[in-house]
């Protein structure tokens, strides 16, 4: 027993001892390697933009607030009670009369008939008024999530730009420990040389403003998540490129006029406008009060008796709102023909943008890249070798840094324009 001990304490000390050594591998007051960026896709990013941000959040309220008013419209006229005590004499006197010897108590109970269907109708009116909140909230969300797309392309293109300034450095400094060894073997003179180092300061602020580019992006594209999640472990990863595959522009207009959100608002709109005057014609009827009274009066013990009012609708006959609603119909199908056309005008235009990125895309993914990279590659070798000249090689590597650069700008532009009939059309049609 006492070795089964022993054996148990060896064990538990080497453990121990283990533990420590485990513990001591990174130096004492060394802080600790930060968490690796998280990646987020462009469904990620959507699926947090819906849940935390704040004026998205706010506006969804309004939806909750008119199912609300639903219950304040379906809600029945409350019965009116009245209490009546009648033929009290304070003055009476005498020991056989009191004040109360000849009280006569009654209470009246009396409810408000609503013809014409009236409460139908403000319920009809009123769950038509959350449809247009639900339409407005998704217009809402159709305009938001145009913004946070721009902000999600500027970050990938912010991306893209920056690794490219990093891959034209990473190249200059190769053509400069070429240049020093040709230098070294007295093939280049010093100014030469000089030049060269000179250059690329010109590469080294390329990557800096691409670094600051991509921060202001990560902060803009945070800001409308709501998150606080540091710059350096954030980061989005997506296709940063462009497709030459688009509908027939009649298609995309077709889509936009059955999809977008505000038209459709505008659509419950001039239903609610017709509801709207239907109630009004039914607020302008006679609505009946029927009630029922009871009391004592001495020498009956007890009694009832029941009548109704009518009230007389000589003047008013609600002649002002059965007009107006009527006139509000004729101005929300106006409004109807104004979104109609401003739909269509988006999708045109939003249509043109995407068609001319990708016209000019288009070569430059078939040709004008190639050619840069084949034309830099083929003068740096001509350099190399004394078969072309400083300038030359300068002048190549220039145009290339452009040609890229362009192209990098070019395919922003496309997918701006991309997320713009995206919005135009009222859902996404180009991913």
């Amino acid at each position: 027993m006492r070795k089964k001990i022993q054996l148990g304490f060896w064990l538990f000390l080497v453990l121990a001892l283990g533990f420590a050594a485990d513990s001591s591998a990174q130096p004492p007051g060394q802080t600790p390697s930060p968490r690796p960026a998280q990646s987020w896709t462009w469904e990620k990013v959507k699926d947090r933009f819906e849940q935390n941000n704040p004026t998205l959040l706010a506006d969804k309220l309004n939806i909750d607030e008119s199912k609300a008013q639903e219950i304040t419209a379906n809600l029945r006229p409350n019965p009116d009670l009245g209490l009546l005590s009648d033929q009290i004499a304070p003055f009476n006197a005498g020991p056989s009369h009191g004040p109360f010897a000849y009280l006569l108590p009654s209470a009246t109970v009396s409810y408000l008939l609503e013809r014409d269907h009236k409460r139908g109708l403000r319920l009809e009116s009123a769950k038509k008024a959350t449809g247009i909140a639900a339409s407005n909230y998704a217009d809402t969300e159709r305009t938001l999530l145009f913004n946070l797309r721009g902000a999600f392309v500027s970050t990938l293109q912010a991306k893209a730009v920056l690794q490219l300034a990093n891959d034209n450095l990473d190249y200059y400094d190769r053509l400069l420990v070429t240049s020093r060894d040709r230098f070294n073997a007295g093939d280049i003179a010093q100014i030469d040389l000089d030049r060269l180092e000179l250059q690329r300061v010109q590469y080294e602020s390329d990557v800096q403003t691409a670094l600051v580019n991509l921060r202001t992006a990560k902060i803009q594209l945070l800001t409308l998540l709501n998150d606080r999640t540091p710059i350096e472990q954030f980061d989005v990863s997506g296709s940063f490129d462009f497709s030459d595959q688009l509908l027939l522009q009649d298609e995309f207009r077709k889509i936009a006029l059955d999809t977008r959100p505000d038209l459709r608002a505008t659509v419950e709109a001039v239903d609610k406008a017709q509801t709207d005057h239907k109630l009004a014609i039914a607020n302008g009827s006679t609505d009946p009060t029927f009630s029922v009274d009871m009391g004592r009066n001495p020498p009956i013990d007890f009694y009832f008796g029941v009548g109704v009012n009518f009230p007389l609708r000589i003047f008013d006959r609600n002649q002002g709102e059965k007009l107006r609603t009527k006139l509000d119909i004729d101005r929300n199908q106006r409004l109807l023909e104004a979104a109609q056309a401003q739909v269509l005008s988006d999708v045109d235009s939003a249509y043109a943008m995407v068609s001319s990125n990708v016209i000019l895309l288009q070569p430059y993914k078939a040709k004008y890249l190639q050619q840069a990279v084949r034309v830099r590659d083929t003068v740096f070798f001509s350099y190399q070798h004394g078969g072309a000249s400083l300038l030359d090689f300068l002048n190549a590597q220039s145009e290339y840094r452009t040609v890229e650069l362009s192209y990098v700008n070019l395919v922003g532009a496309y997918l701006t324009a991309a997320a713009q009939l995206n919005m135009a059309v009222g859902r996404e049609v180009i991913p």
